[in-house]
């Protein structure tokens, strides 16, 4: 590399441009593109032959250009939000360059764009939002109740319902705990109906979906020209939308530790002041939180305030995890069943024992969540009328065998065949010969099986 030919170099630097996942041009002191990559045309729609060697600012407005910026400052800037274009976020990362001598030559930005999760988180929101809007006018939580998309009547879930009840009737915060996928947005959302705020907005907000550069303005909004590419009106943050009702803190354990201090000064003072602003504005509105993360470990590695958890940790609210409710499984199973009959328009299957057996004796590591999924496939896949154990098997995740080993899932494919027998001979009120021509095998193998499992015939 010591030696290396100076037409080598640019084609090392090419190669490493190209290979970037991520927009990146660069200009010269003259503020001309020197380069501009295949995944910069892709991100803004302009070409390279468009614009290589013309100055940036013909394609963006000036104010927009962060490049240009950092020509003036020649400081560097790491993941800050921009927006370049109204139809276009980015996380911007940008250099001055120098030469040997320490003379400005030109500026690099790379930017990754944002744009899909700020508008999947907006529309996360939205949707949210006017789904309560819609419970509200149609008063669907009087009719059905808070918690009544919370199916199981296990004592663990009653006992969650039950204490989610009591405290819903106050102002107290909550701190809702539970492993991924056991439903803790719905108890939030069940704590909110069943409160004195039901009427007014429930705004969630997930803090493992929002980038890190983009928590500030989500959470406390901006006055207007606060920062290029801001809305020329301004934007209120979800902390304001949420006054007079609910703000859901939704994976809680993922706000880094200065987001952390400026909501404990909100919960605090119960105001909140725009990016950009000076006024501070007055809110009223009830916190629940969640998470899946153990906040006190989180706190002695120093990852989360002590100050905060207490803040938060008023009411705890733990959410049984699906292997601590195993009889609700066969409730939510037929649940499921029927939601996605509906969906793909297929006629309501019979599951048998058996593949209820598979259901209630899997751990369920992803909790309803990945019950959910399971059930979702099955219904796609599967046009049988009646399901048995062996039509799912390969439909379940793979990590449902893992614990068990070659023997163990030897043994578990037995016990399914000797299961299937016994169903097919009860439907074929034990006429061996028809029930040996469902199976797929001959009348000897079948005899060979039911000697072999000890069937009852």
């Amino acid at each position: 590399m010591k030696n290396m030919p100076l037409e080598h170099s640019r084609y090392y630097l090419n190669t490493l441009i190209e290979t970037s996942s991520d927009a990146i041009a660069i200009i010269n002191v003259l503020g001309e593109v020197e380069y501009w990559n295949s995944q910069a045309e892709q991100t803004y729609g302009i070409p390279l032959s468009a614009i290589k060697t013309k100055k940036i600012s013909a394609f963006f407005k000036k104010e927009d250009l962060k490049l240009l910026e950092i020509l003036e400052t020649k400081k560097p800037v790491f993941n800050v939000y921009h927006q370049p274009r109204p139809d276009k976020h980015v996380l911007i990362s940008s250099s001055p360059i120098f030469d040997s001598e320490e003379n400005l030559i030109g500026a690099i930005s790379i930017d990754q764009d944002i744009t899909n999760i700020v508008k999947l988180n907006e529309k996360l929101s939205l949707t949210t939002t006017e789904l309560q809007k819609v419970k509200q006018q149609y008063n669907l939580q009087e009719q059905v109740g808070p918690f009544s998309e919370i199916k199981g009547h296990s004592g663990t879930i009653q006992a969650a319902k039950e204490l989610a009840l009591k405290v819903a009737k106050t102002d107290a915060t909550v701190l809702i705990q539970g492993e991924s996928g056991v439903g803790k947005e719905l108890f939030a959302q069940g704590v909110h109906e069943a409160s004195l705020r039901k009427d007014q907005p429930f705004i969630p907000i997930n803090c493992g979906a929002i980038p890190e550069a983009l928590f500030e303005s989500e959470f406390f909004g901006y006055e207007k020209g606060s920062f290029t590419g801001a809305h020329k009106d301004g934007k209120a943050g979800k902390v304001e939308m949420a006054d007079g009702g609910t703000l859901f803190l939704d994976e809680i354990g993922m706000l880094p530790l200065d987001m952390q201090v400026k909501l404990l000064r909100v919960l605090q003072e119960k105001e909140v002041s725009r990016i950009g602003g000076h006024a501070s504005i007055k809110v009223n509105s009830r916190i629940v939180a969640a998470t899946n993360s153990n906040l006190e470990d989180m706190i002695k590695q120093g990852l989360f305030r002590e100050d905060l958890y207490y803040r938060l940790n008023v009411v705890t609210l733990k959410i049984p995890s699906l292997r601590e409710r195993i009889e609700d499984i066969p409730i939510l199973v037929n649940n499921f069943v029927q939601q996605y009959c509906a969906k793909y328009q297929k006629e309501i299957p019979t599951l048998l024992a058996s593949a209820m057996e598979m259901f209630t004796n899997y751990q369920w590591p992803g909790n309803i969540r990945e019950l959910r999924n399971v059930v979702e496939r099955m219904i796609i896949i599967i046009d049988n009328s009646t399901i048995h154990a062996e039509d799912i098997m390969n439909i379940f995740p793979a990590t449902n065998n893992n614990h068990i080993g070659k023997e163990g899932l030897a043994q578990e494919k037995a016990q399914l065949e000797s299961a299937r027998i016994k169903e097919i001979l009860i439907e074929t009120y034990g006429n061996k010969s028809a029930a040996a021509k469902k199976l797929g095998i001959s009348r000897v193998s079948l005899y060979n099986k039911i000697k072999q499992y000890n069937i009852d015939v």
